[in-house]
């Protein structure tokens, strides 16, 4: 039998989508959960679904619509010209609601991420027809486009310079058929033991030989903890990994990746974000979940006990005239859990504010910094002139930010305490190359937090912005949590254009150059959250236009979503058939 757009979507994600009761109850707007598959060989990171669902699916122009109700008279026209042109009503309903935002404002163009799974191992598309369905459905939204991990772990999995595009160049053809533009991630991390993640892609397969030959590839805490989600910084110049550095595998990839897809460069792939470290984040992985390693709102530790690491450290405190300071990372810092007043270094007066704490601390993010650079020199090189952005990902460590000195951030290498900005030094490195500055947990406000754990998002972002601002670097954003509910896009929509503080008596505005939304899924195709989501790209992508009514904006974006409903449900049938 022939799906339904939304039988489709939940294909997509490995789950069946129950058909709610006649008048059943919405999604509660402000939950927030985690989805987990029945089936045991699906593993993707989405939220608990309840959609409806139409079966058998048929015309809605001939009968009913469980979801409308019966047929609105004013939608036959449009039911008719999907009879009549099928997929391509469904793209001309997208086309025309992008021109029709088109220069009403500066406002700001919405991506999403797909799921992490969207390749499978095997190197093709993974549910197809679903994928193709729900490309679809955001086009027609007004989605600008789409992030997509290209997993280093799958493309050059088999062995060094082997490289099988195959599933990428499906889904890129894909993504510009319905045109969409592309934000295409180089993920050179393992996926799997980060926050919200249910998907896992090991790293190359001989890299992890390598790994498992030599563990001090792999970064380490002082209790001699491995961690094998990304190979440690402190080798990015050592030709371990079967004769080439690590820095030089990120490099022949990104080149490989150019070569393979340059038609694409500049229409489609508009943006390479570069991955530097876990989750594809700028830092350290400080702060792990896997096997219960590290909870939430705790401080982290440090990731400084590698051999390669350690033989850095003691060259620079050699060269300070402090030898003593480098035969390893602070002892006193408390475990990963831990809250900053518990340990003698981050507690209010301690270690981190004395001249070893500055050594060190000074250390250990100039290291993240150069690791940095040295990719994104390679980066900008390889796609310079190719019309394309380059972005790295910063996360967003707001827990315990209220605390004077910041340990969450320091342990993850973000050197940002209450007398020390943590966040120019990166905004400056990336001002060098012209990047752009990705940051997460725009959706979030101070209030909505722990506040014993004084977790302060809404400071942090600003601190970001000034930062950016002041070293003259993009600034993009990103939603750390999955969130469907109006509170947060309403966040979204107020950082989008934050006015902050310029230091010199004057407010200057800081406006973000794009937001990708975090991420498509079950959920987000729920009847209430697509609607939300309609109006939440539609007022981003008008921004801030004089005497804009948002009520009229919504009103719009509902008559849309109506509009589009059995448009994007039919041509999801029709690609079934087709």
């Amino acid at each position: 039998m022939a799906l339904n757009m939304t039988h489709q979507i939940g294909s997509l994600c490995g789950s069946q989508i129950p058909a709610p009761e006649s008048g059943g109850p919405s999604a509660d707007p402000a939950a927030v959960s985690v989805w987990k598959s029945q089936l045991p060989n699906i593993r993707c990171r989405i939220q608990n679904a309840d959609l409806d669902a139409v079966s058998p699916p048929v015309s809605p122009c001939r009968t009913p619509s469980p979801v409308l109700g019966a047929m609105r008279p004013d939608l036959s026209a449009a039911c008719q010209a999907l009879l009549e042109g099928g997929e391509a009503a469904v793209r001309e309903h997208g086309e025309g609601l992008a021109a029709q935002e088109k220069g009403k404002g500066k406002g700001v163009p919405v991506f999403v991420m797909l799921p992490l799974d969207s390749v499978t191992t095997g190197n093709g598309v993974n549910r197809k027809k679903a994928m193709n369905a729900s490309l679809q459905a955001l086009r027609s939204a007004g989605v600008e486009g789409v992030m997509l991990d290209v997993w280093w772990g799958l493309v050059e999995r088999e062995g060094p310079g082997c490289y099988n595009w195959g599933g990428y160049a499906e889904l890129l053809e894909m993504c510009r058929k319905h045109g969409l533009k592309v934000q295409a991630v180089m993920s050179f991390h393992q996926c799997g033991g980060n926050v919200g993640d249910s998907c896992t892609i090991p790293l190359p397969r001989w890299v992890v030989e390598e790994m498992e030959r030599d563990g001090d590839l792999a970064y380490t805490d002082q209790w001699g903890r491995r961690n094998y989600e990304y190979v440690s910084l402190g080798c990015d110049t050592l030709p371990l990994l079967k004769g080439r550095t690590p820095i030089q595998c990120y490099s022949d990839y990104m080149r490989a990746f150019r070569d393979n897809f340059k038609h694409l460069l500049g229409e489609t792939i508009v943006e390479i974000q570069v991955g530097m470290g876990p989750a594809g984040e700028l830092r350290y992985p400080s702060y792990p979940e896997m096997n219960g390693t590290w909870k939430f709102p705790g401080i982290g530790a440090f990731q400084c006990s590698d051999k390669y690491m350690l033989s850095s450290l003691k060259a620079a405190a050699e060269a300070t005239g402090k030898p003593e300071w480098g035969n390893g990372g602070p002892t006193d810092a408390g475990h990963y859990s831990n809250w900053p007043e518990d340990t003698p270094f981050f507690r209010r007066e301690g270690g981190w504010n004395s001249s070893y704490g500055e050594f060190f601390l000074s250390w250990y993010s100039q290291m993240l910094l150069e690791h940095g650079e040295r990719i994104l020199s390679s980066a900008h090189s390889i796609f310079q002139g190719l019309g394309v952005k380059i972005s790295v990902k910063v996360a967003g460590i707001h827990w315990h930010y209220g605390t004077r000195s910041h340990a969450p951030e320091l342990t993850a290498g973000y050197y940002n305490t209450r007398l020390r900005d943590g966040y120019l030094p990166i905004a400056r490195m990336l001002a060098r190359y012209g990047a752009v500055f990705n940051f997460t947990c725009i959706e979030m406000r101070d209030h909505e937090q722990p506040q014993d754990a004084q977790c302060l998002p809404e400071k942090l972002v600003r601190q970001v912005a000034l930062a950016t601002r002041e070293a003259g670097v993009s600034l993009a954003g990103e939603n750390a949590l999955p969130r469907f509910d109006e509170t947060a896009h309403e966040q979204i929509l107020n950082a989008s254009s934050l006015n902050i503080d310029c230091g010199d008596g004057k407010d200057g505005e800081r406006e973000l150059c794009a937001f990708t939304y975090l991420r498509m899924s079950p959920d987000l195709f729920h009847p209430e959250n697509w609607r939300r989501f309609v109006a939440f790209v539609k007022k981003m992508r008008e921004g801030n236009s004089p005497g804009r009514c948002w009520e009229e904006v919504e009103r719009e974006a509902e008559s849309f979503v109506h509009v589009t409903r059995p448009l994007v449900q039919e041509a999801a049938v029709a690609l079934r058939h087709g």
